[in-house]
């Protein structure tokens, strides 16, 4: 008996040697937070225009919708830094946060980030904070997040990367609230693991061709980063999915994803990185390179299985830039995602030159059955002289039909308001796009991002508005000698309301109940969206649904008092009110 207690005894101490053991090693881990900056400005959230996307919360206040796309670049870097030292990763989004929120009563976003991050969010002070920012809209959160690390965690690296800071980082070390120590170039991977085994970060930032300091910049005015590239990206192992703690499908404004059911079963992915095309409204090869780089097939297999069986994704969301850029590599990715009894969307869109009827029905025989459709402008002369995109309007029309045919729903992406397009390009773009049967678009106003030729020329020719730092693709900001951008900005909402509602493809057809999905969908991202209801009441009237029929009637008539949709009801003869 003597021997059994001392024999439990030892086990006992020896288990606490190895509590404490690994107490001690976590400690010792360098502490790495990652921080995602809202995707909207402060205004654009607390008081959005009625041409802005918005929900109302339990507060009875309406707010603007964020997005709420899965965080992949952190998460790839969270994956690649795990395989190589020990480190303890976090990820705070603030999008999610604020779309979670019932109410929200602070006087500005940095009040607000303040209050979040000196309360129970973050558990241990981090070693180096990395903020990462893809759109325009988050510059100023950007500014205001690192301002509030700074007062929270003052012996925190405070680094960042993504798109925006890749492209303006000038104008970030600029700003005098600014308290970034250093901009991460393009990709993270090799650099952040760089940074994470030195003892020095300072020596770090000053010999590494793709960290950015002010000292460099101030240094030498002409100063320009280098990427740092992974050519071989089956170095990065699966993404580091863990990091998400929440669902990121909560934002109601998801209209791109109709035929998603289980929001909280689809998962966003990548299997590629590049775009080797020029299109001059676009800045991504800032991050990712014109090269472009494939994940093998048998790592895109792995990670795809592992999705399926540990985490129960019925849903890919791929966010390639060119996902068609190996047409053989591309069709064979979607028939393994179709014989996983998988769904698959193309959040990016994919280059409709590749997209001939043997390639749709591929597509659609692996269960693909919704696609967004790249076609930017309806005018050939936009295409091919403004943007120098490759694509001619008639393949346009082409893919259209057979994507109707084939029974895939498509969403279409269109740009208004570049320099060199003009009012009557604009006026036959409207025409075309107005006989062509994609089923819902995506009209934005173009947008001059800090690092693409849109920014450059705009620059060179004085066309620059004073908030372009804060445009997004719904706030037009460019004026040229041809237009105004409060012209840009109605034409952006007119064709909305043309494209999507007027002339209606599925409406025009007496496809009622797919028209009536994107109806709801445009009241579900747009509470008060009076058009909608009003053509939601004629689908369900169509299809004898008399009580549903009656209640968009009712919205209708309550909404349509706001001058915002009176103009709209006016221009197209729309009923004043609706009799029920």
């Amino acid at each position: 008996m003597k021997e059994i207690l001392r024999y439990k005894e030892k086990r006992a101490i020896i288990s606490v040697q190895i509590e404490l053991y690994l107490l001690n090693t976590i400690k010792k881990m360098k502490k790495l937070c990652f921080i995602i900056p809202p995707h909207v400005t402060f205004g654009d959230f607390i008081s959005p225009s009625s041409a802005h996307k918005h929900v109302k919360k339990e507060d009875g206040k309406m707010y603007g919708n964020l997005v709420t796309d899965m965080p992949l670049g952190p998460l790839a870097l969270s994956s690649y830094l795990k395989k190589f030292i020990s480190i303890q990763t976090s990820l705070i989004d603030f999008n999610v946060d604020l779309t979670k929120i019932k109410s929200f009563e602070f006087k500005s976003f940095l009040e607000y980030f303040i209050s979040y991050l000196s309360g129970d969010n973050v558990n241990d002070e981090p070693d180096i904070i990395a903020i990462s920012s893809l759109f325009s809209p988050s510059y100023d959160s950007l500014i205001d997040i690192s301002k509030a690390c700074r007062s929270i965690f003052p012996n925190a690296c405070i680094i960042a990367g993504g798109n925006i800071p890749s492209t303006m980082f000038r104008e970030i070390f600029l700003n005098k609230n600014s308290k970034i120590d250093a901009i991460c170039y393009g990709e993270g991977e090799k650099p952040l693991l760089e940074l994470l085994t030195a003892s020095d970060y300072e020596q770090v930032f000053d010999n590494g061709d793709s960290w950015i300091t002010s000292r460099k910049i101030n240094s030498n005015l002409l100063y320009e980063p280098k990427h740092d590239f992974i050519e071989d990206l089956d170095e990065i192992p699966i993404y580091d999915y863990g990091l998400c703690k929440d669902n990121y499908f909560i934002n109601p404004a998801f209209t791109t994803y109709g035929g998603v059911q289980k929001k909280n079963a689809s998962i966003h992915v990548m299997t590629s990185r590049g775009c080797p095309f020029k299109c001059v409204f676009c800045a991504s090869h800032k991050v990712h390179g014109r090269k472009m780089r494939y994940y093998s097939i048998d790592r895109v297999k792995e990670e795809f299985r592992y999705l399926k069986e540990k985490r129960g994704v019925e849903t890919l969301i791929f966010q390639d830039d060119h996902f068609m850029g190996d047409k053989k590599r591309a069709l064979e990715i979607v028939r393994y995602v179709g014989s996983l009894g998988l769904k698959a969307i193309f959040q990016n869109s994919l280059a409709l030159y590749a997209l001939n009827r043997e390639m749709l029905e591929a597509i659609r025989e692996a269960g693909v059955d919704q696609l967004v459709l790249s076609i930017e402008s309806g005018s050939d002369r936009v295409l091919k002289r403004v943007m120098r995109k490759p694509l001619k309007l008639s393949i346009v029309e082409q893919v259209a039909k057979d994507c109707r045919d084939l029974g895939i729903y498509t969403y279409a992406n269109i740009l208004i308001g570049l320099p060199g397009e003009t009012k009557d390009d604009i006026e036959d773009a409207r025409k075309f796009l107005r006989t062509t049967y994609a089923n819902w678009f995506g009209i934005f106003c173009a947008t001059p991002l800090v690092g693409s030729e849109m920014f450059d020329i705009c620059k060179e020719n004085n066309y620059l508005g004073a908030d372009y730092l804060g445009a997004d693709y719904k706030k037009a900001v460019v004026e040229t000698e041809d237009w105004t951008a409060e012209y840009i900005q109605e034409m952006t909402y007119t064709f909305n309301i043309e494209l999507n509602f007027v002339y209606n493809s599925d409406f025009r057809i007496g496809d009622y109940t797919s028209a009536l999905e994107g109806f709801e969908r445009a009241i579900k991202a747009k509470s008060d969206h009076a058009i909608a209801y009003y053509y939601a009441s004629l689908c369900y009237k169509k299809l004898n649904m008399s009580e549903e029929s009656n209640r968009c009637e009712n919205k209708y008539n309550e909404y349509v008092k706001n001058p915002f949709w009176k103009k709209f009801v006016q221009k197209y003869d729309l009923p004043e009110a609706i009799l029920n």
